[in-house]
């Protein structure tokens, strides 16, 4: 069984340069991203060389000089995706969504129930396998991908292999008490259970205090959260089953906001329930 853990990358604004006609000007602008908040993170924009820069305003001001017209820069599309990767590339679109199909059998969907308690088992990720020992290396190795599901029936983890040549499901495999970083919808999830529960009153009065608006959805926030295991005389009993179940600690932030510490509070996402921590 292989351990999967998901990254979650920034978003990059990068900067943009303009060269003005008979004027040799290079503007680079970096915009921050919103820091620490839903799993994204800041990187800096990426600015156009100066001799670059220089060279387009250079070419620019000879035109402007000989009467002609700046024609407007082209920026080229990016290459089209296939619908198939090769070798260690990673996943394409198209194979991330065809491997979650497959592994979702009839059977699977029916038995197993996602975190909102509908039917079905809550998708947690698409990770490109490993290849077998006596694959490495060999170009034309049988490309797999890893999917994995968490069931909230019985607080399975369920991780399926499937076979993106032959479009089958060559290895299925469960786990208890194995718990991956949380997906976006559980850290959702975690949130309307709070906003719901009286212990979610103080998070609603900063939000109230920071906006003059009543929280009443997760929309509203921008939400990163852990996984919260139980550890002896560090909880309340009702949270002795973290780790078993799934549980979550949030860390919200108002969009546009401050932070709201809400580290003693922890969601048990199995029982549907909050509670909040010994000091």
């Amino acid at each position: 069984m292989r351990n999967i853990v998901h990254r979650h990358l920034g978003k990059m604004v990068a900067g943009t340069a303009i060269a003005v006609a008979g004027t040799a000007v290079m503007v680079a602008v970096t915009l921050p991203g919103t820091a620490g908040a839903d799993d994204t993170g800041t990187r800096a924009g990426q600015s156009v060389p100066q001799d670059a820069g220089a060279a387009g305003a250079a070419g620019a001001g000879d035109a402007a000089a000989a009467g002609r017209a700046v024609e407007p820069g082209v920026v080229e599309a990016p290459p089209a995706e296939g619908q198939q990767g090769e070798g260690r590339d990673p996943l394409t679109d198209d194979e991330l969504e065809r491997a979650e199909k497959i592994a979702l059998s009839r059977q699977l969907f029916r038995s197993s129930e996602s975190v909102d308690g509908d039917r079905g088992p809550q998708p947690l990720g698409v990770d490109l396998a490993e290849p077998e020992a006596d694959e490495v290396g060999k170009p034309d190795a049988p490309r797999r991908a890893d999917v994995t599901f968490y069931d909230y029936r019985d607080d399975t983890l369920v991780t399926r292999t499937v076979d993106l040549g032959t479009g089958k499901v060559v290895a299925t495999g469960t786990q208890h008490g194995v718990q991956p970083p949380l997906s976006r919808a559980e850290k959702a999830e975690a949130a309307a259970l709070l906003i719901a529960d009286p212990l979610g009153s103080g998070l609603k009065a900063d939000y109230k205090d920071a906006t003059g608006k009543a929280l009443t959805s997760p929309d509203q926030l921008q939400l990163s959260g852990a996984v919260y295991r139980a550890a002896p005389g560090a909880q309340p009993a009702v949270l002795d089953k973290c780790g078993e179940h799934r549980c979550v600690r949030l860390f919200p932030k108002i969009k546009n906001g401050p932070w709201v510490d809400a580290r003693q509070l922890v969601i048990d996402l199995s029982a549907r329930k909050a509670a909040r921590l010994d000091r």
